[in-house]
């Protein structure tokens, strides 16, 4: 099989986030079977220390991005270059530096941000696409919808005001990787030409342990604590239901976790932990409740919980419809409602037989879609059809 050279670019946000853990993971993936990886990479944590006006120009245009992509590929000479994210500082510059110097450039979509400010499609506890289809996304400056900031919200808009009007998603970009067909259709909807948008999903590493037995000791959540996660939703359940519960991770809603921790003796607040303390979480799990009210793009812990053999109870969005296969793979409720998810819960919990079936199709799932080997074929397909395609 090819080798090949790679130039992986990527935009670190100031919290860690899944984005970071793909890219760790494709960079592994590529290494292990041969290819050369050269790196890119930038941090949003170096926001505070620069002017304002200076952050603002380099999220549209940074020339320094521009002259060291150029730098990297004059002394490396890549075959192709994989941008997994560009925000706020690597900034879009990048993509005409490929361009002029006739590098294949792949993109993949983790979010929603050519399309929404907030990049999340998700606006006042309901969802929003009211910035889809416009040329300029006022609306989402109108709404301060990036951080609740007129002056943020209006450096985002503009920079992809600015780059739908110069044509650079459609121009400039060769392959985009999608990670669900779901949000394949929403970037069509937003203008991005469907023939060059591709679905690949994530994956993670092989549990060589699953679950399997349906008799986990308790349910789990694991990520962010905010309102749009719907752990709001999971915790207003949990008060009707005698399930021990672990709730990992940590974000604005911490204090009212941990309130619910020190008020039920079935919840347990364990905070953040360390990826082989989550692993080892979920393969004593009985199920895994991922209540996001977001659309979401491909959730790393929902693949993660199949690899260990473990079904998900989840919203029952169109986006997780095709992901988790209801009464299957896991267990769909009632978007927004405490009490369909505490049913979903009690009924699950008290049918350790039926979740061990869900267990076992969940790790047959991820045994078809999510594995290295699986996502290393996807991903050398994309690279080949991205070179000829230049």
């Amino acid at each position: 099989m090819k080798n090949f050279r790679i130039l992986m670019v990527h935009n670190y946000y100031q919290n860690p986030g899944g984005e970071d853990t793909v890219f760790s993971l494709e960079k592994s993936l590529l290494l292990e079977h041969g290819n050369s990886v050269f790196e890119y990479v930038d941090s949003n944590k170096r926001i505070d220390a620069l002017a304002h006006i200076n952050s603002a120009a380099k999220t549209i245009w940074s020339r320094s991005s521009y002259s060291a992509i150029t730098k990297i590929i004059k002394d490396v000479r890549p075959d192709i270059a994989h941008f997994h994210n560009t925000f706020m500082l690597i900034s879009p510059s990048v993509y005409y530096a490929c361009a002029e110097m006739g590098i294949p450039v792949v993109q993949t979509l983790h979010n929603y941000r050519l399309l929404c400010p907030n990049a999340y499609l998700f606006r006042n506890g309901a969802f929003c696409e009211d910035c889809i289809k416009l040329k300029y996304p006022l609306p989402g400056f109108i709404h301060k919808c990036y951080r609740n900031s007129y002056s943020q919200s209006a450096i985002v808009a503009g920079m992809l005001g600015i780059h739908k009007l110069i044509r650079t998603w459609q121009n400039k970009i060769d392959i985009y990787i999608s990670l669900t067909e779901f949000a394949r259709q929403k970037f069509i909807q937003g203008g991005l030409p469907g023939e060059k948008i591709i679905v690949k999903p994530n994956f993670v590493k092989r549990s060589d342990i699953p679950n399997h037995t349906g008799f986990g000791e308790y349910a789990l959540y694991i990520g962010r604590l905010s309102y749009e996660k719907g752990v709001d939703i999971l915790l207003s359940g949990w008060e009707t239901l005698q399930i021990p519960l672990k709730i990992v991770g940590d974000g604005p809603l911490r204090e009212f976790a941990q309130k619910c921790a020190r008020n039920s003796s079935f919840i347990e607040y364990l905070g953040q932990v360390n990826h082989t303390s989550v692993n080892h979480l979920l393969k004593m799990a009985r199920f895994l409740v991922f209540p996001s009210k977001l659309y979401e793009g491909l959730p790393i812990t929902i693949i993660e919980a199949f690899s260990c053999g473990v079904p998900v109870i989840a919203a029952d969005l169109a986006s997780r419809v095709g992901l988790i296969r209801d009464s299957e793979t896991g267990i769909l409720y009632s978007s927004g409602s405490p009490a369909s998810l505490a049913a979903k819960a009690q009924w699950l919990w008290n049918f350790p037989d039926k979740c061990t079936e869900m267990g076992k199709n969940a790790r047959q799932e991820y045994e078809r879609n999510y594995t290295p080997g699986h996502n290393y074929q996807m991903l050398t397909d994309i690279y080949d059809r991205a070179m000829t395609k230049k």
